[in-house]
């Protein structure tokens, strides 16, 4: 079973991908933020890239950090498999 902060670091990833990226929103500006504060960046998921890269360049208060993510290419299959038409 995935764990909850795992999950909601995916959610907000292909959210932010979205925005960043395409310019389209998949959830409203008032979800993106309250799932943003939400995150415990400090976390340890047992996924140590995923863990070093949120301690490390997460930012609550914006999307920017996407364009770091280590891995946008499955953040980008997860939007197309689940957004787009």
């Amino acid at each position: 079973m995935i764990c909850t902060e795992t999950r909601n670091r995916i959610r907000l990833s292909v959210a932010a991908y979205a925005y960043e990226m395409l310019d389209v929103s998949v959830m409203s500006d008032t979800e993106f933020d309250s799932l943003s504060k939400s995150l415990d960046p400090t976390f340890s998921t047992g996924n140590k890239v995923m863990d070093d890269f949120f301690s490390k360049e997460f930012k609550a208060d914006t999307g920017m950090w996407i364009h770091k993510h280590p891995n946008l290419e499955g953040i980008k299959s997860l939007y197309k498999r689940y957004y787009k038409e």
